[in-house]
This record gives structure tokens, sequence and C-alpha cells, in this order.
């Protein structure tokens, strides 16, 4: 038997729907949360602000990844391959790993 989909209404407030624009990313997790703190670098200044805090599940972080990964491959399908510059061993700035939280 199929299982009915739910449609879900998004609202998307005026005051959001702007965006925030991010080129670093903070990560972190507990056992039971994942935080993701979007930032922005700027030339030339030896500190990052956070514009906005994610707090999400385990199971929400993890669907995240899966629907970033099929964009992704969508996007390169349509665009090429998005080539991420950087030396090795230098320090880089953008999406970083993160480490975990204690509880």
């Amino acid at each position: 038997m199929k299982k009915k989909q739910q449609q879900i209404q998004i609202e998307l407030p005026q005051e959001s729907a702007d965006g925030t624009y991010s080129n670093f990313v903070l990560t972190t997790h507990t056992a039971s949360e994942f935080v993701l703190d979007f930032a922005r670098m700027l030339p030339g200044l030896q500190k990052a602000k956070v514009h906005s805090r994610i707090i999400m599940t385990p199971q929400a972080a993890k669907s995240l990844l899966n629907m970033l990964g099929r964009t992704i491959e969508g996007f390169e399908e349509r665009f090429g391959e998005i080539e991420i510059k950087g030396r090795k061993g230098a320090e880089s700035i953008g999406f970083q790993p993160g480490s975990d939280m204690e509880n």
C-alpha cells in the first residue's frame, strides 16, 4: 500500500526572502544536535562574523547532506564540475569540518 504524501506549505517572510550571504561555516555537534554557524569573512580581516546559527537533529543534518549532494550533482551535470581551489597545507577559508562539542 502506498503512503499518501503530505503537502507542507512553506512560508517565506519578507525579512528572510533576500537571504544571507555566507562564505564560511563552522560545524559542531553533540550526541543530540548539529550546530551550523554561517559566517562571512571579508578580505584583510582576521575575524569572521556569524550571521546565522542553525541547530538541527542528527536525522535532519543527514537529510541535508543527502539533499545537498543531489543538488550539487544536478548543478555539475548542468554547469560542470565545481572546483575547490586552495593549496595543500595552507589555512583555508570556507566550509570547514567541525569538532565534537562536549555535553
